[in-house]
């Protein structure tokens, strides 16, 4: 069994994370820290496989537990934090995270890296000796996470206003994306706001004669 151990100052998204590594095959919750300093601790005292890291913790930020993790113990970390900023992205980066989940999302999206996780081991495990082609395998091959939509919206339709959006050269509005997808205004313009919330799309604003001004979409 592969142990984690899962580190989130929420007790609640903690029982949660433990239970999406409990539900994948060959994991284990090694423990459970809620702060920094229970972390490094816990790292110490139990020598788990993988790390599932939080960012925002009530004593140490999860970059200072990360650098303590990296100078002390022969761990594995995933960075699961709520944290968009570029700098921590870039400071997550410099640090060795396995990869970078952005919360909230679906149990898929961590049984994915979970899964790579473990193959990416067997795979090393294998191997006396790595060639070139054994390195770029195992460094080309880490999967992306599912973006989670709103509710109400799938992905399948998601792809089609996203098709018909980057097509668009001028941008499109949402009548416009209507008649190009064959779905309905009010939800053609749901996809869209959601491509400019995700920063997919950006919203310019044309204005006529009278009325409101039309926004008009465009793939960024």
């Amino acid at each position: 069994m592969i142990r984690v151990l899962v580190v989130d100052d929420d007790f609640m998204v903690a029982k949660v994370h433990s239970g999406y590594v409990t539900r994948t095959e060959g994991f284990a919750v090694a423990g459970v820290a809620h702060t920094g300093a229970d972390a490094i601790r816990l790292a110490r005292e139990l020598k788990p496989d993988l790390v599932l890291l939080d960012v925002y913790l009530p004593d140490l930020d999860g970059l200072s537990v990360l650098r303590e993790l990296r100078a002390t113990e022969n761990v594995d970390v995933i960075l699961i934090t709520a944290a968009t900023d570029v700098e921590t992205v870039r400071q997550a980066m410099r640090g060795g995270v396995l990869h970078y989940l952005i919360k909230p999302f679906e149990y898929a999206s961590l049984r994915d890296q979970l899964t790579h996780f473990a193959s990416l081991h067997q795979r090393l495990d294998r191997l006396a000796e790595a060639g070139q082609a054994d390195v770029d395998q195992v460094f080309g091959s880490r999967p992306s996470a599912k973006p989670v939509l709103p509710k109400g919206l799938t992905a399948e339709t998601a792809r089609l206003v996203e098709t018909a959006l980057r097509g668009a050269a001028g941008g499109m509005s949402a009548s416009e994306c209507a008649e190009a997808t064959g779905v309905a205004r009010v939800s053609a313009r749901r996809y869209l706001e959601h491509f400019v919330a995700t920063g997919k799309a950006e919203v310019t604003l044309k204005y006529g004669g009278t009325g409101r001004p039309e926004r008009r979409y465009l793939w960024s």
